[in-house]
């Protein structure tokens, strides 16, 4: 579980495909911290550690992983966000953050408004029920509130502390990002469909 509170980019250094898995090595400041087996949000994926070695890790993303959110476009250079699993201990500042990326959405327009940036994104027909103002999502991993669903769209603003220590200082107009909705909306909106079925 994870609260979508960045805690630093790592870099794409090594990718190896083995069958329909793909192993990504990543260079990170965490790596001195990382143990083997434990889990690691890679613009909020959740990514197993599967081997550590000097300042690099290696994770491995299966099939249906690489199908469904944007690890897919990773290149060796290419930088993402990171965030190592809650500790039951501290406070939750973000939302809560499964790690499971639901799809993917389309950055549509990239905006500067009175010192921050708002992005906007694309939606389909089954998404936007799951977004509403003012509510949480996770994107590429960072806990976001939602702005102005309308239209199939739906709006974030990044303040410049986000903008600077994310990976969004990197995203380009027609980019896709991962998408994790609430995970409490999504289980009320399948309480909703019980009971328009029974």
């Amino acid at each position: 579980m994870f609260v979508g509170i960045i805690e630093t980019i790592g870099k794409v250094v090594n990718i190896v495909k083995e069958q329909s898995n793909v192993h990504f090595t990543v260079q990170s400041s965490l790596t001195p911290e990382l143990k083997i087996d434990q889990s690691v949000a890679h613009n909020g994926v959740c990514l197993t550690v599967v081997n550590i070695a000097q300042d690099t890790y290696t994770v491995t993303a299966i099939n249906e992983t690489m199908q469904k959110t944007n690890l897919n476009a990773l290149q060796i250079g290419s930088v993402v966000n990171l965030e190592r699993c809650l500790v039951m201990n501290g406070r939750i500042d973000g939302h809560i953050v499964q790690g499971h990326v639901d799809s993917t959405v389309q950055c549509l327009n990239i905006s500067q408004e009175q010192g921050s940036w708002i992005y906007t994104f694309a939606l389909t027909n089954e998404q936007l029920p799951l977004v509403v103002s003012k509510g949480s999502v996770c994107i590429n991993g960072v806990s976001l509130t939602v702005v102005n669903p309308v239209n199939n769209t739906f709006s974030v603003a990044i303040i410049p502390y986000t903008y600077e220590h994310t990976t969004f200082h990197t995203l380009r107009v027609n980019d896709y990002v991962n998408i994790e909705f609430d995970i409490i909306g999504k289980y009320f909106l399948r309480y909703q469909e019980t009971l328009v079925h029974n």
